[in-house]
């Protein structure tokens, strides 16, 4: 979820920016570790919690690209797998540096999909001591949600969290009537996709997995020469692939309740720091902004108005996340025309912090409830 210049000099500067608020742990502190090796990038907290949160005491992000080819020939490639290796051989290193207690380590849509995914494990178990957990797609989406507790709204009935990575999408719908506003933050954290979460948990209307992101819906059109034919040909494509999602059949919310609708990916980050202008990412004004249906319209209209040679030259895109914003955008564009909504509220979140949210939570760090954002 980066983007400065490239993908990767944009992980670097968001994490020099951040490593400057980084604060050491104190010496008795409980210290928590969350590794999430996606698609296109490596990336891991380590974090302490913190008064209803936590706080970052460290951090690494790289884009690896590991999901690189991989929607033409079904295998992670030589490349990938040295570029990933060598992310996580530095993630081992701090791991042991810092001596973490309570560590989660996991791989998503790239592992699951390749053929040669379990051997690829193998190899980073054998070479960096990291033994990660390839996790289901319901695991994924639930830790997503996770993160973007502290962003619900208090006075929100239901929510549709909405992750779009580099190599799916997932969509979740909370029915939040019956909990006390003052809870609903905490109600998430609590989450359980299998619904056996209690009574002070959210209830799940209907999740899906749609096995496309940035990166494998941008794969499927690459051919495609025209460059709004592309964009439409993605969004149209997308929109059949949640055609069982239950919000979609059929009209849930009601008359009188309140909808709200978070995005956590990079393509929602991007859109809202091109909304802002931002030169240089700066994760402190995009995170957790109120972003308007007119104002995503106007970014991606613009983006389409550029070309692909007009966004490879814009400073705040840069050529990687170039390539693959306007296969987000298709997404986005999509769920925003399917569940109209006045604003969305950006995340530049994710599995990381659902994970440390979820370990913290069940270790009792949260007695005084989640603090809302």
């Amino acid at each position: 979820m980066a983007h400065d210049l490239t993908e990767s000099a944009q992980d670097d500067v968001a994490l020099v920016a951040n490593r400057r608020r980084h604060e050491p742990a104190p010496p008795e502190a409980e210290l928590y570790a969350a590794l999430d090796l996606g698609t296109n990038s490596c990336r891991m907290l380590i974090a302490v919690p913190d008064a209803g949160h936590f706080r970052v005491v460290d951090a690494f992000a790289k884009s690896v690209r590991l999901g690189s080819g991989l929607e033409r020939t079904g295998h992670l490639s030589r490349g990938a797998i040295g570029r990933t290796l060598a992310a996580l051989e530095i993630c081992a290193e701090k791991l042991d540096r810092y001596h973490v207690g309570n560590v989660r380590l996991v791989a998503t849509e790239a592992c699951r999909r390749a053929r040669n995914g379990s051997a690829f494990l193998a190899l980073a178990a054998r070479q960096t001591g990291l033994r990660l957990e390839v996790i289901r797609p319901e695991e994924e989406a639930r830790l997503a949600v996770i993160s973007c507790a502290p962003l619900v709204a208090p006075e929100a009935d239901e929510v549709l969290v909405f992750d779009i990575g580099g190599g799916s999408t997932e969509l979740v719908w909370l029915d939040l009537s019956e909990i006390e506003p003052a809870n609903r933050a905490q109600a998430i954290v609590n989450l359980q996709m299998s619904g056996d979460g209690g009574p002070e948990a959210a209830r799940i209307v209907d999740f899906i997995s749609v096995p496309l992101g940035v990166a494998t819906l941008h794969e499927r059109y690459a051919d495609v020469a025209d460059d709004s034919a592309r964009f439409a040909l993605m969004s149209w494509f997308f929109e059949e692939q949640i055609a069982g999602f239950k919000p979609y059949i059929e009209t849930l919310t009601e008359t009188g309740k309140t909808f709200q609708m978070i995005g956590t990916s990079g393509t929602v980050t991007t859109v809202g720091a091109a909304h802002l202008g931002l030169k240089r990412y700066d994760r402190r004004k995009v995170d957790g902004m109120r972003l308007t249906a007119r104002a995503i319209e106007e970014v991606i209209t613009r983006f389409l108005r550029l070309g692909p040679e007009g966004r490879r030259s814009d400073i705040g895109l840069g050529r990687d996340r170039s390539e693959l914003i306007m296969s987000g955008a298709a997404i986005l564009q999509t769920l925003l025309r399917i569940w109209p909504t006045e604003s969305i509220r950006v995340a530049d979140r994710g599995l990381r912090e659902g994970m440390l949210f979820a370990m913290m939570s069940a270790h009792g760090a949260f007695a005084e409830g989640v603090r809302l954002e």
